[in-house]
């Protein structure tokens, strides 16, 4: 990055952050609060107001260092509709109708049936979000460069969010997987989401609020448009079959059993976390 770019890298962050903890403060404080409040893995009630402050304030800091206006509509297109349609699986996804259908394939197979579930629509939203940023950030748009753009984005949002299981731990694997695209041509992209990131990650922690699909997948999708930006067409592919592995791997593997089972692993994802009961 150029001495322009860090400098404008450092007020995407900053924004981000600062924007992060506004809109959490005002989503809590608000009367829609309490239909946010959901129990976690450990039965302590925790709010989803993260997920919504965590899209708007990454995609618009996103947007602010992006220093091009289409890349920068790129952003916010895919942070703030990414964010929107994860916090609808979270709401309406809670009804009794949509809550035993769980993964791609469950939802496809809901769709055999007749019925469109709120995963479905979640899907459906995030893909065609990818698709309008992937033709928005490219300069001289080709149906392949932007197709596979639009699979990175689509599936990083989705991959990101299975990381959501654990205090932190999505937060955790953005900031580390985000940090290397701070050099790249879209550095600042990433920084935006990295500073509202950072800015929640202790909540997160403390196991006061929770992402869930809204801010996981917005987090994903920013960190998946700046990759498209820092590689070429070899790069896409590779960074697509890495991304389709990995959530291939999900249906058969729990991530969670990796990570207690490999102690490295289990350290930096119990880091910072609150200790157990």
């Amino acid at each position: 990055m150029t001495g322009r770019g860090v400098l404008r890298g450092l007020l995407a962050a900053g924004a981000g952050a600062l924007a992060a903890r506004a809109v959490l403060r005002a989503v809590t404080s608000s009367p829609a609060a309490v239909a946010l409040e959901r129990t976690n893995h450990r039965g302590r009630t925790v709010t989803l107001a993260a997920g919504p402050a965590l899209a708007t304030a990454a995609a618009s800091g996103a947007a602010l260092g992006a220093g091009d206006v289409r890349l920068g509509a790129a952003a916010l297109t895919v942070g703030l509709s990414a964010g929107a349609v994860g916090l609808y699986d979270d709401i309406a996804g809670q009804r009794p109708d949509q809550r035993s259908t769980k993964g791609f394939r469950g939802h496809l197979g809901a769709l055999r049936e007749g019925r469109v579930t709120s995963g479905l629509v979640k899907i459906a939203g995030i893909g065609v979000a990818g698709l309008a940023a992937a033709a928005l950030a490219e300069k001289r748009p080709s149906v392949v460069d932007t197709l596979l753009s639009a699979g990175v984005i689509a599936g990083a949002a989705n991959l990101a969010n299975l990381f959501d299981l654990r205090p932190g731990r999505a937060l955790k694997v953005g900031l580390a997987t985000g940090a290397p695209l701070l050099l790249g041509p879209a550095g600042a992209v990433a920084a935006g989401t990295l500073g509202a990131s950072a800015a929640l990650l202790p909540d997160d922690l403390g196991e006061r609020v929770m992402l869930g699909d809204g801010g996981a997948n917005a987090m994903g999708a920013l960190l998946g448009l700046a990759a498209t930006r820092a590689t070429g067409r070899a790069g896409r592919i590779a960074l697509l079959a890495g991304i389709a592995g990995l959530t291939l791997a999900s249906e058969k593997v729990s991530f969670t059993r990796v990570i207690e089972a490999t102690p490295a692993l289990r350290a930096v994802d119990e880091w910072g976390r609150r200790p157990a009961d």
